[in-house]
């Protein structure tokens, strides 16, 4: 049996411009995207996901796969897959910066440990906080969103034909501010309620001077801090709740393909 140049061809474009789009969603996306998963593992489901979704998507007329204009097309799946897969690494990181903001008011910020995703180091608080979301992500069937969000990228974006316009990237930007807006949000109990105990300090340092309010305070304070994450926890799920549908409204704008 023998087969043509131009079909060989047709098929590897067919194969290869829909495997970059996942690669790139599956390289930012929550979960899959950590240190901790092998690469052969995510390359495997990346192939896995295109063989199912290839039937599906339109063919694009390539005669040559070594050009530069396939090289562009290649470029541009890549980008549309990590923009998806961006917005749920950054619902994870609502939660990083808030847990950061709570240890450093409570004293626990000295704690840290190597974060997973990303190869740094984070107080562990904040690691506490990630690990929580990241669980609450696979409840909430997060990873299904995402994989049916870059299924409708293929009918928003057909490839060659449609691309983001600069409104969207500005879009993506802007929508960063959600990030700070939810952290300061979670953390505000935590911090005005360590507001209200250092006041206390500062009166019983006013009534009685000789009290050591360093070495007394730093201890409670601590205290204080891990009883009322304990406390405020209990908003944790909603909190998760109310930015991750942000997330997938943004997604939806995005891609116009979806109702709220």
């Amino acid at each position: 049996m023998e087969f043509a140049a131009s079909t060989v061809t047709q098929y590897m474009a067919d194969m290869l411009l829909p495997f970059m789009r996942i690669s790139g969603l599956f390289a930012a996306m929550v979960g899959i995207s950590a240190k901790t998963v092998p690469t052969p593992i995510r390359a495997l489901l990346t192939l896995f996901l295109t063989l199912v979704i290839m039937p599906v998507v339109p063919p694009v007329d390539i005669s040559e796969i070594f050009a530069v204009s396939t090289f562009v097309l290649v470029i541009q799946q890549l980008i549309i897959g990590i923009a998806i897969g961006f917005i749920s690494a950054m619902v994870l990181d609502t939660f990083v910066i808030a847990g950061q903001v709570v240890a450093m008011q409570t004293g626990l910020g000295f704690a840290s440990i190597v974060d997973p995703v990303n190869g740094i180091n984070v107080p562990a608080v904040g690691q506490f906080y990630l690990i929580l979301a990241t669980l609450l992500f696979w409840a909430f069937d997060g990873h299904l969103s995402m994989i049916t969000m870059v299924v409708m990228s293929f009918e928003a974006f057909p490839i060659g034909e449609a691309w983001f316009q600069p409104e969207q990237f500005k879009e993506i930007a802007h929508w960063a501010g959600w990030m700070f807006v939810a952290a300061v949000t979670l953390s505000l109990a935590p911090i005005v309620s360590l507001l209200i105990v250092n006041l206390a300090f500062g009166v019983m340092t006013k009534a009685a001077p000789q009290l050591n309010i360093f070495s007394i305070g730093f201890s409670i304070a601590q205290i204080m801090g891990l009883v009322i994450i304990w406390l405020t926890m209990d908003n944790f799920t909603h909190h998760f709740e109310l930015q991750w549908h942000r997330a997938q409204q943004l997604m939806c704008d995005l891609l116009q393909v979806c109702g709220n």
